[in-house]
């Protein structure tokens, strides 16, 4: 979990970044083109990705060096994604070759120190220079292939997730719009409380909080690791996958099967649903229940988390979607996802 705490000062300074970065964004492409996670959400990218690299030696080139700094879990140097620029690549790069020496050299060595690390970025001060330009290079060049051909429904998915965030500031003030991070954050005041793969605390102290929605981000958010960084929290929007429009209700069924979907209408219909009453509104043994669950929370469907005593289940946003398309009955409370 990452804890981070509020001040006054910071509520006053909370931000909301108005269209999607490309290089959070292509940070986060390369980690999901590597776990291949979201096989609903990604799948389709990820075919057409990896074609393309294989008739592009330099795209594929390019990639082999991202994911040199750029591993699928554990520490990421931050200079790959400098302070939000907005929707403009090659001001976002030339951050990134103006990044400090010292700083360059202290990423490099403690990513060096978390994983083996090839010839050309091993003893950073020698080469940090034509490291970094390599680096810059090599996003410049992953960029075209990874997201330039689906920029256009990346970026409608960021604009409705900033319309819903908006609206909810207006309505409600920077209390409802934390509120709204729910399910991958808590906001128990003054912590926000984010789903995390380990534990952090991030002291604001004054400097507030950008947050950056992000459509290749996954099931968490994520941020810098340095802690002295402007303080900033990329977030996953609901989604439409790149290769699917919503199916009708029998095709849902044969997508997910009948106990499966209905597993997943059940919980859709409820804000917060345990694996207990799942079981005993569905007439399934827990343990089946439990399996299902497992299942559609691996295919993005669903997210987990405990309270208390018990595992609580929600739908994502690309539950509600598919369960729209497909004609489901979703009581109409909660038909706008669990952020809602």
């Amino acid at each position: 979990m990452l804890r981070i705490h509020f001040g006054w000062r910071d509520l006053e300074n909370v931000r909301l970044a108005r269209q999607p970065d490309p290089l959070w964004e292509l940070m986060c492409a390369v980690c999901r083109l590597q776990t291949y996670q979201g096989p609903l959400e990604f799948g389709h990218w990820r075919q057409a990705t990896t074609r393309r690299l294989s008739r592009d030696d330099h795209a594929s080139d390019a990639l082999r060096t991202l994911r040199t700094v750029i591993p699928a879990a554990g520490y990421i140097p931050d200079f790959l994604t400098p302070p939000v620029t907005g929707e403009y690549l090659d001001a976002a790069l030339d951050q990134v070759r103006a990044t400090p020496r010292d700083r360059l050299v202290g990423e490099l060595t403690r990513l060096a120190d978390s994983r083996p690390l090839p010839g050309w970025i091993r003893g950073p001060h020698e080469r940090a220079t034509a490291s970094l330009a390599l680096v810059a290079d090599s996003l410049r060049d992953s960029f075209r292939t990874l997201l330039e051909p689906y920029w256009r429904q990346v970026r409608s998915a960021v604009d409705d997730d900033i319309a819903v965030r908006t609206q909810t500031l207006l309505d409600g003030g920077t209390s409802a719009l934390l509120k709204g991070l729910h399910p991958f954050a808590r906001w128990n005041p003054p912590y926000l409380d984010v789903d995390y793969p380990i534990e952090r605390e991030l002291r604001l102290d004054g400097r507030g909080l950008t947050l950056v929605p992000s459509y290749f981000c996954w099931r968490r958010p994520t941020a810098p690791a340095d802690p002295g960084l402007d303080p900033v929290l990329v977030y996953p929007v609901a989604k439409q996958p790149f290769d699917i429009a919503p199916a009708g209700e029998e095709g849902l069924e044969r997508l997910l099967g009948r106990t499966r979907s209905a597993v997943l209408a059940d919980v859709a219909g409820h804000r917060t649903r345990t694996t207990t009453e799942v079981a005993q509104t569905l007439g399934l043994a827990p343990a089946s229940a439990s399996y299902q669950i497992g299942v559609l929370r691996g295919a993005g469907l669903l997210v987990s988390r405990r309270d208390g005593k018990h595992v609580e289940h929600s739908a994502t946003p690309l539950a509600h979607s598919l369960l729209s398309g497909s004609g489901a009955t979703v009581p109409r409370a909660t038909a706008a996802g669990p952020c809602g």
